[in-house]
């Protein structure tokens, strides 16, 4: 395709206009941050993955750093922190640190490792999914039961959760925005509530594009949960707080749990933020495999609906909805994030991946179609002309027939190519 044909259609959201797929896997350059949650409008330019001269992105990149790294040397230096957390702390029966998670197997797989590899006494904390699934909550129980946690489980208030997941929905065909906002700052806010100096995560997002250099330290910084400096000007939903407020019977209080921390809210309170995939090396596969072994988790009995797994992201009725959108807005389902993950760790070949992504990748998410109309109040009909309108003209157009299809794919077969 010519450079002048592909670059005739405008592209949403400061999206590059030149759709190009990374040489090694199936992730294209439209593909954004993990810094999307915060968006506060469709029209805000999005940061994406990174593309080098020779069309490879930067989470491609970084699996070839990986390679490099002296992982025995980083799991010393595990070893050394842990038990300069322990010595550190002011009684025996504290706790060593937070975990936040909701026992699929990657937070599974954190806690379990933390708590018996390297000795340290977490507190995990979960913040509720939006409907959970059937093995979602089997998962979670494992995760307490049988794996062995203290646990605290937050469920927000359920009339202002399904509400500004409807405006997110609405304004930036984003549902999962809130449930994120609120995953991401819960951590440090149960910290600082039982005076505990440290949260671990599991992997960096760096792992699947972010910025390469973010892989590079250990920890994270205040920049990654945001601030504001008035909550009225805060946007939740593509709105201002504000407007929430008035045009509906909620009060400023009730936003509690969605208000991003405070400028330097980490470091103020001497809070320190770790990755566990700093310090071991992360495979996907892999942790599945050690999280079924240890904490009880199961995988989804059927395969998953817009992909071929049956272990990631399955505790969320609303989930699947998630990276529904994400395929509408950027041109990339769940498959896709699938596929080119296990490429780069070497479990399928990118001929593999693309006829994965192919089958899969834009499924209809069915089976909790009518569950999540209910959850946010709109009809079939509302939902369709709402996700058609937030449809980059760069990345789709109608066939013949008059169906939707993307100009460009990883397969080369899009409408365009």
């Amino acid at each position: 395709m010519h450079q002048n044909l592909r670059n005739k259609y405008k592209a949403f959201y400061g999206l590059p206009e030149d759709v190009r797929f990374c040489k090694s896997c199936v992730i294209s350059n439209q593909r954004p941050s993990s810094t999307v949650e915060f968006l506060h409008s469709p029209n805000e330019k999005k940061e994406v993955i990174e593309f080098d001269d020779n069309n490879l992105c930067s989470a491609c990149q970084y699996h070839s750093v990986k390679e490099e790294i002296d992982w025995k040397h980083r799991e010393e230096e595990m070893f050394k922190l842990c038990e300069e957390i322990k010595k550190n702390k002011k009684n025996k029966i504290q706790y060593d640190c937070v975990i936040p998670g909701s026992g699929g197997k990657d937070s599974a797989f954190t806690a379990h490792i933390i708590k018996y590899k390297y000795g340290l006494n977490p507190l995990t904390v979960t913040w509720a999914p939006h409907l959970y699934t059937d093995i979602g909550w089997k998962n979670f129980e494992n995760w307490v039961h049988v794996g062995g946690f203290d646990n605290i489980l937050f469920t927000p208030n359920g009339k202002l959760h399904r509400y500004l997941t409807k405006k997110a929905f609405e304004n930036l065909l984003h549902p999962f925005q809130p449930f994120i906002i609120g995953q991401r700052i819960i951590g440090p806010l149960i910290a600082k509530q039982f005076n505990i100096p440290v949260v671990f995560y599991g992997e960096n997002q760096a792992e699947y594009g972010n910025k390469i250099s973010e892989n590079n330290k250990n920890s994270m910084d205040d920049k990654f949960f945001s601030s504001v400096e008035d909550v009225n000007d805060l946007m939740l939903g593509g709105e201002k707080v504000s407007e929430l407020i008035k045009n509906s019977n909620f009060k400023i209080e009730d936003f509690k749990p969605y208000i991003p921390l405070e400028k330097n809210f980490i470091k103020k309170n001497n809070i320190v933020v770790h990755y566990l995939g700093y310090y071991e090396k992360w495979d996907p596969q892999e942790v599945y495999y050690y999280a079924s072994e240890n904490t009880g988790f199961n995988p989804s009995p059927e395969r998953t609906e817009g992909t071929y797994g049956r272990y990631s992201s399955i505790d969320d009725k609303i989930d699947m909805f998630h990276y529904y959108t994400t395929l509408i807005k950027f041109g990339l389902g769940r498959a896709t994030y699938d596929a080119a993950q296990e490429i780069r760790n070497g479990k399928i070949t990118k001929e593999e991946g693309q006829n994965l992504v192919k089958l899969y990748d834009q499924e209809f998410p069915k089976k909790y179609f009518k569950e999540f109309l209910d959850y946010i109040s709109i009809s079939e009909k509302e939902f369709f002309q709402i996700v058609d309108k937030f449809r980059s003209p760069h990345l789709w157009g109608k066939d013949i027939n008059g169906e939707w299809k993307l100009r460009h794919t990883s397969s080369n077969d899009g409408l365009d190519d």
